[in-house]
């Protein structure tokens, strides 16, 4: 086992316990671990932009605008979390307009405005979603996330050929991408059959749907960091890079599946 390897399953290990009790406390605990999970990971999804101490005022303000929105979903005040949606897009854009405006010079970027306002919708906005599950739904969401990852990553590591998106993520396989998928849907038909109400075929298309959400997250942070130059979003957790590294597949299976659930009730 490696270095690295060894580093990533002790990490894994520590945090593991911390899952469980914030699933199990829920409520206060579910609030502050999606704050923490929400600050670190939109501070790290900003620093792949602005480096190090490069724009700390916007860094700061998206991310106490992300604990509003959290907070605001936590208390059910809809209207609260559309409203500091508005009020980000709006306040990055009036910044923009006013640097246009009194710039001699066209050096006004609206990419900062951009990137100021998608790191709202990317994490905290997404995360909230949570505050609407059930406690069986939440941990079906995380443990698909984590089985598409886990078996991904081994499927991939014995047995990958073929290549699936070199240009996105080049260690990603074809054979890692069903092994993913087989380990989501064997979590959604494991939970589902034990806690739920819908059919074994309907849980199986459960999994596989949220299997290629988790992928699909996956890679886009991949072309992000691809984008930007940088291997990891972080560094504070050891073997698997920064939280923003470990909850990218999380961020597109929370809202698939409310919209699944939506559509069809699975519990």
């Amino acid at each position: 086992m490696t270095n690295s390897h060894r580093q990533r399953w002790t990490t894994a290990l520590i945090a593991f316990p911390l899952l469980i009790a914030v699933l199990v406390i829920g409520d206060w605990a579910l609030l502050a671990g999606l704050l923490a999970t929400s600050v670190v990971g939109q501070y790290e999804f900003y620093s792949m932009f602005w480096p190090r101490h490069e724009k700390m005022t916007l860094k700061l303000f998206g991310c106490l605008m992300g604990i509003a929105i959290l907070i605001a979903s936590y208390l059910a005040l809809p209207t609260a979390v559309i409203g500091l949606i508005a009020l980000t897009f709006w306040l990055s854009n009036f910044a923009f307009l006013g640097k246009y405006g009194i710039s001699m010079r066209d050096d006004a970027d609206f990419t900062q405005a951009q990137i100021l306002t998608n790191g709202v919708l990317y994490l905290p906005l997404l995360l909230q979603a949570a505050f609407s599950f059930q406690r069986v739904e939440l941990i079906l969401v995380l443990f698909a996330a984590f089985a598409s990852d886990i078996g991904g990553f081994y499927a991939g590591r014995f047995f990958g050929k073929h290549k699936i998106w070199p240009r996105v993520s080049p260690k990603k396989t074809v054979e890692g991408s069903i092994g993913g998928m087989i380990g989501c849907c064997i979590i959604t038909l494991a939970l589902g059959l034990g806690f739920g109400t819908a059919p074994w075929y309907a849980l199986i298309l459960l999994g596989i749907i949220l299997n290629c959400a988790s992928q699909l997250g996956d890679f886009f942070e991949s072309a992000l960091k691809r984008t930007v130059g940088v291997k990891d979003s972080g560094a504070i957790l050891p073997g698997h890079g920064g939280v923003l590294d470990r909850v990218d597949s999380i961020l597109l299976v929370l809202p698939t599946y409310w919209f699944a659930q939506s559509i069809y009730p699975f519990f």
